[in-house]
């Protein structure tokens, strides 16, 4: 539900000593979780020995589920409903799949700062700068990693989460990073207990009114963006 009284937030993460821009890459079809993450792996070695640039890979993924280290196999409710992949990022059970934006950040921290709570905040913040953009509300919660919108239209402590935050890191290079749902189908998250949690539910860019295509949304995450992480350039 769009709102009126939430300020942008101020955040710097930019490089330090003058690296080169962030490669922006887009990926116009589907793209396979595993192949997803091999060749992420291969970007964060080839970022950490100084052989690449530092990167935010933006795609969608097949319907899918993923299972933290935390993941509790009680959360996962339809095992049979789709494939589920381990995965080495923090978190418990997320859902991927068509209508959601993942981006996966690869910076490197050493040009930047050397703060793992810093990074996840600025993640936070670029994607609650992104939903103001849309005059909406996104708040971060102590308890809860990821990005909620309150649903007063239900009840005073009712709340969604529409970005979740998931990232792992190896010689100070990011890896992993976030999933925005844009217009996935939510009845999808219910084979699962997103992230553990059980008492809140999932909403959509598109679920809260917000008409946007896919197109739409990266030019306003990559203007957001650079607000705060520096300039990026297009590749790919």
């Amino acid at each position: 539900m769009p709102v009126t009284d939430r300020q942008t937030l101020t955040f710097d993460f930019s490089p330090v000593d003058g690296s080169p821009p962030v490669e922006w890459v887009i990926e116009d079809t589907l793209v396979d979780y595993e192949r997803a993450v091999a060749e992420m792996e291969q970007h964060v070695a080839a970022l950490s020995n100084g052989e690449a640039a530092e990167r935010v890979w933006l795609l969608e993924h097949p319907p899918l589920y993923t299972a933290g280290p935390r993941a509790d196999e009680a959360d996962l409710i339809a095992p049979d409903r789709f494939p589920v992949f381990k995965t080495g990022r923090g978190g418990q059970y997320t859902y991927h799949g068509p209508g959601q934006r993942v981006a996966y950040v690869m910076l490197d921290l050493k040009r930047r700062k050397q703060d793992v709570r810093a990074f996840v905040a600025a993640l936070e913040a670029w994607i609650i700068n992104t939903l103001w953009s849309y005059h909406v509300r996104g708040e971060r919660r102590e308890d809860r990693v990821g990005v909620w919108v309150q649903r007063p239209e239900r009840s005073a402590t009712s709340e969604d989460k529409i970005a979740a935050i998931g990232i792992r890191m190896r010689k100070w290079v990011t890896f992993h990073g976030i999933s925005f749902n844009v217009e996935p189908d939510l009845d999808h998250f219910s084979g699962i207990v997103p992230c553990g949690v059980q008492e809140h539910g999932v909403t959509s860019l598109v679920d809260l009114g917000i008409p946007v295509t896919m197109t739409e949304n990266d030019m306003v995450l990559r203007a957001e963006f650079e607000k705060i992480f520096g300039p990026t350039v297009s590749a790919g």
